[in-house]
């Protein structure tokens, strides 16, 4: 057991040194800044050490019983221009900094975001999206209380004690100097282990803190699906048992912080008392003044102050540097899919695709592809259908390569798709997908994702395209119409248009409709497969459909089942075949033709 404490321990202490490394860089963007910063530190710090030396000197020349006593001005005012020094000093250093720390955050968020976005589509179907926005919401913020307390708090208090430590030893008794390190080593030992072991309990907050964000974002996210099935205190409940656990947690937290700070103060007071009756002692002999006195009490004041906040920073830095693991292990998470070194970008012209003995599972127990060989010759459409299950999406994922193929190739032109870079190969392939996701933003916005730098002429043709245009024009606000969270204020076929302007506005040489009519009634479905026709005419185009009548005019149709195409060729083809394609057709056309129950 100890054996794991202390390892866990190591590995924490290696995670925390490797999380402060990774921050330099950012540091470094602003040297000059940083480099002020420091000094205006080391100037605040030298001038509250003096402010204490130079009220002795007050004290002592007030002190004079001899003497007739005269007001010491010059003394009284470098007291003060010493205190607006310690304080202005200060306050310039963090303004100085503020840039510095801001830019490292605005630095990491984004490395982060971007990150994200490199991943593979694997990990983003696992991962918890309100889980993931709360660690990177107490990762940043972690980031600016470690680099302002880290460097000016322990940093200046660290030089504080040790200009003081070293003024004592000169000046004054050896013993003096001694309290002061044991109740210092004593203070930080006692800080270090508690806080160590109040670490355990801060990650468990962490966690559950995220897991229960995760459970509200998903069930609000799906608002509809509560609704449909009444299930609105079933999403309470679940809500308030991981509420329940944080809730335990967090009061072991509590009592754990209560238990450190009762234990700091005694520590504090015992060395106070110490050096206060030794000083006692010290002047009742007369070996120091009363000056000499109210400058170890001040000392010890102004040492003390700072070293119990220093408590409260070390464990907020320790907890900044638990907020931020998740945070930077983000950035550590593999990219399945990346770019190879020196990767060029996709020569699309007149696209042929090949797929060339493709093999594919999304796990090794589960194999989707086996040898899939088919070729879209350039402008031309191939469609493939298939009972649900049979691979018919993951064609399409695989040539966005969302996924690597595990066995054959996939081809673009003759260039293998993994040898080009991720971004032009993208670039050169629209989608109309089944499962149309929309921003909660306007509805142009989403119209004009399919090419941002288009202009509104260029937006609204797509939508006239698409026929949509006189949808929008009839809502009140127009264009500007808010489509609400994943487009939930449209309906299935509106959104479906959306995402056909889309890709007709991105004016991809490769089309890929993924059921893209499926949401659309039979008027709409004829009105818009016209459209189709016409914006993927000379453009190499993959249709995925399970609707037959769909894909009648198309080129070749490839018949899938259970990961293999069974059968292939055109229309008529397939059904003079009489095979798995012709009894496909004859269960949809009788399903069509019967009557609609009552």
């Amino acid at each position: 057991m100890q054996s794991h404490s202390t390892s866990s321990s190591e590995h924490d202490t290696q995670g925390g040194w490797q999380t402060l490394r990774s921050l330099v860089p950012y540091l470094m963007e602003f040297k000059g800044r940083v480099i002020l910063a420091m000094s205006l530190l080391i100037f605040a710090k030298l001038a509250n050490v003096t402010v204490p030396l130079v009220l002795k000197q007050i004290i002592d020349a007030l002190d004079k019983s001899h003497a007739v006593l005269i007001v010491p001005v010059s003394l009284i005012v470098g007291y003060g221009l010493l205190r607006l020094m310690s304080t202005l000093f200060g306050e310039l250093r963090d303004a100085v900094f503020a840039k510095v720390t801001q830019r490292a955050i605005r630095r990491v968020a984004l490395q982060v975001f971007e990150h994200l976005h490199s991943l593979s589509l694997r990990f983003h179907l696992d991962r918890q999206t309100g889980g993931v926005s709360r660690d990177i919401d107490r990762g940043t913020r972690g980031i600016g209380f470690l680099l302002n307390f880290m460097l000016f708090n322990i940093l200046p208090t660290l030089l504080e004690i040790g200009l003081v430590a070293a003024i004592l030893l000169n000046k004054y008794n050896p013993w003096f100097a001694g309290i002061t390190f044991v109740t210092l080593i004593c203070y930080i030992g006692f800080t270090l282990f508690v806080t160590e072991w109040r670490m355990v309990v801060r990650r468990t907050m962490n966690e559950l803190d995220s897991k229960a964000n995760s459970r509200a974002i998903d069930s609000l996210l799906n608002y509809e699906t509560v609704k449909y099935f009444g299930n609105e205190q079933y999403e309470a409940r679940r809500y308030d048992h991981n509420m329940e656990h944080w809730e335990t947690a967090a009061v072991r937290n509590q009592t754990s912080l209560a238990f450190l700070n009762a234990g700091q103060s005694v520590i504090i007071a015992i060395g106070i008392t110490a050096l206060m009756w030794l000083a006692a002692d010290e002047v009742v002999s007369g070996t120091m003044t009363v000056g000499d006195l109210v400058l170890i009490n001040v000392f010890m004041l102004q040492l003390y102050m700072p070293l119990h906040f220093l408590g409260f920073v070390y464990r907020e830095i320790r907890h900044a540097l638990a907020d931020m693991e998740k945070m930077f292990g983000l950035l550590h998470q593999a990219r399945e899919v990346a770019d190879a070194p020196a990767a060029p970008d996709l020569s699309v012209g007149a696209a042929e695709v090949v797929f060339e003995q493709v093999a594919f599972g999304y796990n090794s127990d589960r194999q989707i592809l086996y040898d899939v060989n088919f070729t879209i010759p350039a402008g031309h459409t191939v469609a493939v259908v298939g009972s649900s299950g049979a691979g018919k999406s993951t064609l399409s994922r695989l040539l966005f390569r969302f996924y690597d193929v595990q066995g054959g190739c996939l081809r673009i032109n003759g260039q293998d798709i993994r040898t080009v870079t991720q971004s032009s190969l993208r670039a050169s392939i629209g989608i109309v997908p089944q499962d149309t996701v929309l921003f909660n933003d306007t509805i142009y916005y989403n119209i004009a994702y399919g090419k941002p730098a288009a202009d509104r002429d260029a937006v609204i043709a797509a939508a006239q395209a698409a026929h949509i245009h006189e949808f929008i024009e009839s809502l009140p606000m127009g264009y500007e119409t808010q489509v609400g969270e994943r487009g939930l204020k449209l309906s299935g076929g509106e959104k479906q248009r959306v995402a056909i302007a889309r890709a007709i506005l991105k004016n991809p040489a490769i089309l890929i409709f993924d059921e893209a009519t499926s949401a659309l009634d039979s008027k709409s479905e004829k009105a818009i497969q016209a459209e189709l026709r016409s914006i993927a005419k000379n453009r190499t185009t993959l249709i995925i459909a399970h609707r037959l009548s769909t894909v009648v005019d198309a080129d070749q149709i490839l018949v899938m089942d259970q990961g293999r195409i069974v059968e292939q060729g055109a229309h008529i083809e397939l059904l003079q075949r009489n095979g798995v394609y012709t009894q496909m057709w004859n269960l949809q056309k009788r399903v069509e033709q019967e009557p609609p129950e009552c």
